[in-house]
């Protein structure tokens, strides 16, 4: 299983378990994301702590869920940057469009 779901009161945490997630994962984990907020979840946390790498399509895919929790009033927050997944945030300016934190309980807390 690439994917996990840990539940901590209202919010979902999606653990990626994958060093490298590109092309081949991006389009599981779009569906993954869709699911969790159809299912009326608006606190969402990604966990990337295992990744090493991430592709601009798996990116994306956190991009769209990200618009479309937020359009039901809801958030997707990130965890655990690794050196080169960080380096493409900023490369990317993503860190402006996602609020990162240190920790799965730092993100948790956040939502409060």
């Amino acid at each position: 299983m690439d994917f996990n779901r840990e539940v901590h009161g209202d919010v979902v945490i999606e653990i990626v378990n994958l060093t490298r997630a590109t092309l081949k994962e991006a389009e599981e984990f779009k569906f993954t994301l869709s699911e969790d907020i159809e299912s009326g979840w608006r606190k969402i946390v990604v966990d990337l702590s295992d990744c090493e790498f991430i592709d601009s399509t798996f990116l994306g895919s956190l991009v769209v869920s990200l618009k479309k929790v937020t359009s039901f009033g809801g958030d997707l927050r990130l965890v655990g940057f690794q050196p080169a997944v960080h380096s493409m945030f900023e490369l990317t300016r993503m860190y402006r469009v996602f609020e990162s934190f240190n920790n799965k309980e730092e993100a948790i807390k956040s939502f409060k």
